[in-house]
């Protein structure tokens, strides 16, 4: 009540069930625009030092390595040039569901381990036919999703009028950020 009195606002939570919203919006998106999963997500998170998060990581791993036994592709972890680890797993394009549980999978397994603050984003990868690359960016400290288009062949700049568009189209699938200023480029990700 005196944040409403004060106008102070809370942050929003994270809501990791707002991920399942994904297969949806990659219906919108092929239908809308030509755009197509490739298949690859990744989840971003700042690394912490200790046993009990590179248990987490173990833990991870196994549990999404675990189809590569009916012939999945593992699970690959990397760092970029800002000292951030991503997890990039891979299923069938065609299975926008499947690629959305284990990336919520992922978030689920560092939040309930505790690590909920380290999580960053999470983006599914889309591309159009002539090989246009998009990603859904889910923010997990604003609860947001919002689009990210790097333009083909160009070194570090956006396609903002697509960016654009893929707000207003996929306004009625996902709880797009208001903010542009927090609509993060994600160079190089894994999974874009």
């Amino acid at each position: 009540m005196w944040d409403a009195i004060l106008g102070r606002s809370k942050p929003a939570r994270p809501d990791l069930d707002r991920l399942f919203g994904l297969p949806g919006a990659a219906v919108t998106l092929e239908a809308g625009a030509g755009f197509t999963s490739t298949g690859r997500g990744s989840v971003c998170f700042a690394s912490v030092e200790g046993g009990a998060f590179s248990q987490l990581q173990r833990d991870v791993r196994e549990l999404l390595d675990a189809d590569t036994d009916r012939g999945g592709i593992p699970v690959e972890f990397s760092q970029d040039a800002y000292g951030y680890t991503w997890l990039l797993a891979r299923q069938a394009p065609d299975d926008v569901a499947s690629l959305v549980n284990d990336v919520h999978a992922v978030n689920s397994l560092l939040q309930d381990g505790g690590f909920g603050p380290q999580l960053l984003c999470s983006l599914i990868g889309f591309q159009d036919a002539s090989g246009r690359s998009l990603a859904l960016v889910y923010l997990y400290k604003r609860g947001t999703f919002y689009p990210f288009a790097p333009l083909p062949g160009a070194v570090e700049k956006r396609d903002n009028a697509l960016e654009l568009q893929m707000r207003a189209l996929l306004g009625d699938d996902l709880r797009i950020e208001e903010d542009l200023s927090r609509w993060f480029p994600v160079w190089g990700a894994p999974g874009l």
